[in-house]
């Protein structure tokens, strides 16, 4: 990570330093000063919601897409995408959407599930490579439960303070609750999920009733699991703009952090520091809510060994998540092919998959400069939410693949960690985010969770039904613009609304 590896060892100002809202920081270093002048320019916080900002309506840059926006629109590939990579793109969606089967098939290319998972294919959990939802019934496969213990001793913190581990699983049911598993075996248990209604009164009277949800775990499969377990539900994400988002300059993020809130805004922001699996080094984490990966390919590699069962060159779990304590789940027989190497999932599988999530184009905004939408753009502002919902980056200019190189790019997140409240709070640490706090998650391609995944359910676990409940489950540091919007007129919160619509 460019120069540094923790906030407390950033240079003092002066040199290449620049003034960050957490103290100082090294600026880029990809780019000339003439260059770093125009992006700090094109970057700044707009004041002018007369109209729409130039370049506005194209959200990732020359990798929008504008193909009609349909059921299949996040599906689409990077606008600016060399002709002769399409068919790596291609590729990597067959393996994306690959249903894999238990071991030992006569489909050897194919075998290796589990033998405890949750999903047969990537495709399962982001349907359309889009949001998944909350459990309904017995279809619970985009949502999973990440289990995790706290550290017990002082070696362990050291572990986590020293980016060795994220957290500790569960000694019997491991990292995550598999509610499925091959034939012959017992599945972990089941999700279940109920809610409680809540009524919020806002300012002008209305009532807007949440849901609070209570999260169990039925027929358990092996026994009691450890009493110190937590049990966090989270939704998978959609996939677009991800190789965008990874070739944010680590400078353009760290800006943004202030940890001890040294400016008094209440909002801190903090940067996760995880370990780099590939590279051994320290690294900024962007991926998952909270932030967990640092990049696509370490984001993709944990989803096919815990989500499925899968092990790849970047890691290496033939078994999955079966643990000790599980000797049938460890005696089945694995997907491993001697003559195709030590893993089921041998490259380029990895490689494909990671280069198919990296070049999901988002789609052109709609609306932008359309009067109801500019006016919530401004409420939007006035509310402080771009605290957190950072509009807009410009992408490395050294980025290995050209098409992803300097864009100008409108994700609307720091991808920081924010203490959201305890509302959200699933009392969880991952790494050093907390059980409050989690990732800014990126609002491009908001506007359309209807139309390419059915439903409109957000937050990390889904409890939120719409945007209005979505905000209002905002607190801890977004307490101040959760206030904001529930202090405005109805017309102020449609035109709001709107303006997030339109994303």
């Amino acid at each position: 990570m460019s120069g540094t590896s923790r906030l407390a060892d950033l240079p003092p100002c002066g040199g290449d330093a620049r003034q960050g809202r957490g103290g100082c920081l090294p600026a880029r270093d990809d780019l000339s000063e003439h260059d770093l002048e125009r992006v700090e320019t094109v970057t700044r916080p707009t004041s002018d919601f007369s109209k729409a900002e130039q370049f506005e309506a194209m959200s990732a840059g020359a990798t929008t897409t504008i193909a009609p926006i349909e059921r299949k629109v996040f599906q689409q590939f990077s606008a600016n995408l060399p002709f002769k990579e399409e068919q790596n793109f291609k590729l990597g969606k067959a393996l994306f959407e690959k249903l894999w089967v238990s071991a030992p098939s006569s489909t050897q290319a194919s075998d290796g599930l589990g033998p405890l998972y949750n999903a047969r294919a990537c495709e399962s959990c982001h349907p359309r490579d889009g949001r998944g939802r909350p459990p309904e019934g017995a279809d619970a496969t985009s949502t999973v439960y990440r289990l995790a213990r706290p550290p017990r001793d002082e070696a362990e913190r050291r572990m986590i303070a020293a980016h060795r581990a994220l957290n500790f699983p569960d000694p019997v049911y491991g990292a995550q609750l598999q509610d499925s598993a091959v034939p012959g075996l017992a599945a972990e248990g089941r999700l279940k999920v109920s809610y409680r209604e809540e009524a919020v009164p806002l300012a002008d009277g209305e009532i807007v009733h949440l849901r609070k949800p209570h999260y169990a775990i039925t027929d358990l499969g092996y026994g009691p699991m450890d009493p110190m377990t937590s049990v966090s539900p989270r939704v998978a994400p959609p996939m677009i703009g991800l190789g965008l988002i990874e070739m944010i300059h680590e400078a353009d993020l760290l800006v943004k952090a202030d940890p001890d809130d040294r400016d008094g805004d209440k909002i801190s922001g903090r940067p996760a520091l995880v370990r780099d699996r590939d590279s051994g080094a320290i690294a900024l984490g962007r991926f998952g809510w909270k932030a967990q990966n640092p990049t696509i390919r370490q984001q993709a590699a944990d989803a096919f060994a815990v989500d499925i069962g899968i092990s790849t060159p970047a890691f290496d779990s033939g078994h999955g998540d079966c643990t000790g304590a599980q000797d049938v789940c460890l005696e089945l027989p694995t997907g491993v092919q001697a003559r195709l190497g030590p893993v089921e999932a041998p490259d380029p599988v990895l490689g494909l998959v990671t280069f198919y999530s990296a070049n999901l184009a988002v789609p052109a905004r709609r609306k932008a400069s359309f009067p109801q939408t500019l006016q919530g753009k401004q409420l939007f502002y006035e509310a402080g939410c771009p605290a957190c919902h950072t509009p807009k980056y410009v992408t490395r200019r050294d980025a290995p693949h050209k098409e992803l190189a300097f864009q100008l790019i409108w994700p609307y997140s720091d991808f920081l960690l924010h203490d959201m409240g305890d509302g959200l709070a699933d009392g969880q640490q991952v790494g050093i985010a907390s059980g409050r706090e989690w990732r800014t998650p990126p609002l491009w391609g908001l506007g359309l969770t209807k139309t390419v995944s059915g439903h409109t359910f957000l937050l990390h676990d889904g409890r939120a039904r719409n945007f209005t409940e979505a905000i209002l489950w905002h607190g801890g540091e977004a307490e101040n613009a959760r206030t904001a919007f529930a202090a405005m007129s109805k017309d102020d919160r449609h035109a709001l609304l709107s303006f997030l619509e339109s994303l």
